[in-house]
């Protein structure tokens, strides 16, 4: 414990170092408290830098991901696998991506399949060392996605508010308009209303002569159903119909005012900064102006937000009287609001962040002043104790100031400790040393033409302002079809900095970093006055209430399990056999140990391998059962940053789709129809898999025939029904043959394995399946579809799902000895496409509408810090941006805004 020091702070407004702590035992055990949390808990964070803000069906979605240790920033050895996922507003899983890291770097992408529905999306990005510390860690961001390749309809909704004796009355006003902005009047719509999953309303309506439909409903629960969504479907002729959905923040307009005490309370006869946070009830913050009275109607302070809704005022509250916040609105209504209760006694922790140097802080108390009694204050960023000072209470007030460099650039907590070593007062400070990386890009011209050449040179130092190795990633954009807020931005400075260590919603993240002023280091401090700390809470600490690791990190692709007679004894010595029945072709076998557990590790394969396990008992006997190891899915929680979902994604980024559109439409008259567009027109629902829950080794619906459940409805005996059906198949004597297998074999004719849901029942069983709960059948004839089924599927098989079909499909047990399995595999990350138009090949007649015009995951300076970027220019006119973040191998971090012009 010699690295912490006590410090007296004096009366003189000074701070003397006296010694090592040596002998104070309760104060010992704090310290190595939270130094065992630092130890066995390290904590992750995870940045993404996106390509964009925003995006349409048919993009991609391209990420760089920065994975580092919280306590120092610097790159993360401890994971070597990264999960990144696109949610949909449901809080469904749509895209899942498994990657591997590399000294805590990484980046993949994203296919917008038309599959896709327009609306709000998140992506979420974490590791499994991570999912110890609950979900509110995670990388965690909130995108817009909208339709303009197979979208017809525009819609605008409008929420307005009544109270009603049953609860809070809703009115949506909706509008239907064609693309062309002309309304669609008189169409069908019917509609859904769900709060928080549950259903609220079902119905239909007629648009108007204006395209508008008016939906109604009524909360009445609202402290239990916050915020939903009104899916609606316009039937907009006999074949076609389109589905809009429109998230529901809220059920009321009533805006919410909290404050919020420095340091934790308002105790008696202490002057005290109070920070507030006006919200509206989407969820952003409103600018508001009031006063504080006492019970007395006393005026004693006036106050106005600043920005994002918060600010501050101060007061000496006393504990016999009430206060009272008088709040007037924009709109110049009224509110009042009771501050909180004021203490007896306590104390109250003050801190000043202005001073360019130091930290002043001073403690009060209403405690009065005993023998030998002392208080203590720790400062910790990112779980590293930095700074430990004791006093003793021989003043209610003393102050004392902190040189700043004692600590890194982040957030700081300081915590104040009675004399019984308890916490009493906390506050959270941010320390901004401005020790980020120095980026620089310059042009070699001054402006550029279309489909120009651009070489952009990246110069990168160190906070010292010497030459730095960095990676870095690069995205440019034409200006003009994607504007965006760069204070709305996640940075990788707000992120790692801040949003990271912060509890909720923050509004405008990166505003704080972006030009950096006085006012908004003011403002940045009183953020900290009304967002709470999220690494840890102090009850838990020193009461050895620590986290429980269910998860380790994840280092390498594995598959483990345990093997098991039909009665459940481990199976000693047994051999499992692992084989690729799919992607790259391999086959590895083991010996099961004492407890009957196996283990393939360090394997590598992408995420469409799909494997058999093959276990036998120590006599090579296959009555034996495979159980799997399993991690299961990281459940999605609610949104927290539901404030920041579009409720009319189309019209929000109508400039951008049109681009889109007419980009679309200029490769399809080309016949360059992009990769994942399927359509030429699409309904707008969601596609369905031919084959659910299939058992087929091959992936549902691979087979050479497919009977579905519509096709036996008149059947009584499924052999029966099957004769016929397909070319080849024959039925004799209740089992179904191939023809060419009729005098295949010494011993006759070999039937066609029959497999339902998984087990293997043998041919003979056809006829014992009840043709009522056959789903469907899946018929493999060709030596393509069959030959991963080994010798059992030589005369063929028949693949049938019933529809009790068991709905998990990652591994399934045929039967006693042999399963497949499908785990999550490495994706490999695809190449940025950027055109070549000193390339002669290049078809130089179609229209170059990109609006990433150049993305590049991996740029790494060398020994000078330099780095070199060539890429075309697009058909775009006007700014291009180019936005450039990374890190250096001592935890520097850096952002750089660049823009050029082409004419």
């Amino acid at each position: 414990m010699k690295k912490y020091f006590i410090i007296i702070f004096s009366i003189l407004f000074s701070a003397t170092i006296l010694g090592f702590i040596i002998d104070d035992e309760p104060l010992k055990k704090i310290l190595t408290q939270i130094e065992k949390y630092r130890l066995q808990y390290p904590q992750e964070k995870v940045h993404l830098h996106l390509d964009k803000p925003y995006y349409a069906i048919g993009d991609n979605i391209w990420f760089k991901a920065y994975v580092v240790n919280a306590e120092k920033n610097e790159l993360s050895t401890l994971s070597r696998i990264l999960y990144v996922e696109l949610i949909n507003d449901k809080d469904s899983i749509k895209k899942s991506l498994k990657i591997p890291l590399e000294l805590g770097l990484t980046w993949g992408d994203f296919t917008l399949s038309d599959s896709l529905r327009e609306g709000n999306y998140r992506i979420r990005a974490y590791t499994t060392w991570m999912r110890n510390f609950g979900e509110e860690y995670f990388f965690d961001k909130t995108i817009t996605i909208g339709n303009s390749i197979s979208n017809t309809v525009l819609t605008q909704v409008d929420y307005s508010y009544t109270k009603d004796p049953r609860g809070q009355k809703v009115l949506a006003k909706i509008n239907y308009s064609d693309m062309a902005g002309q309304p669609l009047a008189n169409k069908e719509v019917s509609y859904h209303v769900e709060l928080d999953f549950r259903s609220i309303l079902k119905g239909k309506g007629i648009t108007d002569a204006m395209g508008n439909l008016q939906v109604s409903f009524v909360n009445n629960q609202p402290f239990v159903l916050k915020s939903g969504r009104i899916s609606t479907t316009i039937r907009l002729d006999d074949k076609n119909s389109a589905n809009k959905n429109f998230p529901v923040k809220s059920t009321s307009n009533e805006s919410v005012v909290q404050f919020f005490p420095e340091s934790g309370d308002l105790v008696n006869g202490i002057s005290s900064r109070i920070g507030f946070k006006a919200v509206n009830s989407d969820g952003l913050g409103i600018n508001v102006s009031g006063y504080i009275s006492n019970q007395n109607n006393v005026r004693l302070a006036d106050f106005k937000s600043e920005h994002a809704g918060m600010g501050h005022f101060r007061l000496i509250p006393e504990a016999t009287d009430n206060y009272t916040a008088h709040i007037t609105f924009e709109d110049g209504s009224e509110k009042a609001y009771p501050l909180p209760k004021v203490k007896a006694s306590g104390y109250v922790l003050s801190v000043s962040n202005t001073d360019m140097d130091d930290l002043k802080i001073r403690v009060s108390t209403t405690e009065t002043a005993k023998p030998d009694e002392e208080i203590t204050l720790i400062a910790q960023s990112n779980g590293q104790v930095h700074f430990v000072s004791k006093n003793k209470l021989t003043s209610k007030t003393f102050n004392a100031s902190i040189p700043k460099k004692r600590f890194p650039t982040g957030i700081l907590q300081l915590t104040l400790f009675s004399a019984q070593n308890e916490p009493v007062a906390e506050r959270l400070v941010f320390i901004n040393h401005s020790d980020f990386l120095q980026i620089d890009l310059s042009a070699d011209k001054p402006e550029y033409k279309k489909r120009e050449k651009v070489k952009l040179t990246l110069e990168t130092k160190d906070p010292e302002g010497k030459p730095t190795l960095g990676s870095f990633s690069i995205a440019i954009l034409d200006e003009s079809k994607v504007p965006f807020n760069e204070a709305d931005e996640t940075t990788i400075m707000s992120n790692l900095l801040l949003s990271s260590d912060l509890k909720g919603f923050i509004e405008q993240p990166n505003y704080y970093f972006d030009e950096i002023s006085e006012d908004k280091i003011r403002q940045l401090d009183i953020l900290l006055l009304t967002q709470g700390w999220r690494r840890f809470e102090w009850k838990n600490i020193l009461t050895d209430n620590y986290p429980t690791l269910v998860y380790q990190p994840e280092t390498n692709l594995q598959v483990s399990g345990k093997v098991t007679t039909i009665t459940g004894k481990p199976v000693i010595g047994g051999k499992v056999t692992l084989f690729s029945a799919s992607g790259d072709v391999f086959m590895l076998d083991t010996i099961t140990n004492v407890n009957g557990e196996f283990r393939f590790d360090n394997l590598i394969f992408n995420d469409s391998t799909k494997f058999v396990i093959q276990a036998r008992n120590e006599k090579d006997r296959k009555n034996v059962e495979i159980l799997l190891d399993r991690i299961p899915p990281q459940l999605v929680t609610k949104n927290k940053n539901e404030a920041m979902l579009e409720v009319n994604v189309n019209r929000s980024m109508l400039p951008y789709l049109k681009n889109s559109r007419t980009q679309f439409d200029e490769l399809r008259r080309y016949g360059v129809i992009g990769r994942n567009i399927l359509l030429d027109e699409v309904k707008i629902v969601e596609r369905k898999q031919e084959v659910k829950y299939s058992s087929n080794l091959n992936g549902p619906g691979r087979a050479d025939a497919i009977i579905k459940a519509d096709q036996l409805q008149n059947c009584f005996d499924l052999a029966i029904c099957l004769q016929g059906r397909v070319a080849g198949l024959i039925i004799r004597d209740g089992m179904a043959y191939l023809m060419r297998n009729m005098g295949s074999s010494f011993r006759g004719p070999v039937p066609m394995q029959v497999v339902v849901d998984g087990a293997f029942l043998g041919p003979e069983f056809l006829s014992v399946v009840n043709v009522q709960d056959v789903e469907t059948v899946e018929v493999l004839k060709s030596g393509a579809n069959s030959a991963i089924y080994g010798s059992m599927g030589g005369g063929g098989v028949l693949i049938i799902t019933t529809k009790r079909g068991d709905n998990n499909n990652n591994y399934r047990s045929f039967s006693p000895g042999i399963m497949s399995y499908k785990p999550q595999g490495f994706f490999k990350a695809r190449e940025f496409y950027s055109p070549n138009y000193e390339d002669p090949a290049i078809n130089a007649k179609i229209p170059d509408l990109r609006t990433t015009i150049y993305w590049n995951p991996n740029v790494i300076s060398d020994t000078t810090g330099k780095a070199n970027i060539e890429f075309f220019n697009s058909d775009g006119t006007g700014n291009y941006k180019a936005i450039v973040e990374g890190i250096n191998i001592n935890g520097s971090i850096g952002r750089k805004v660049f823009r050029y012009s082409v004419k």
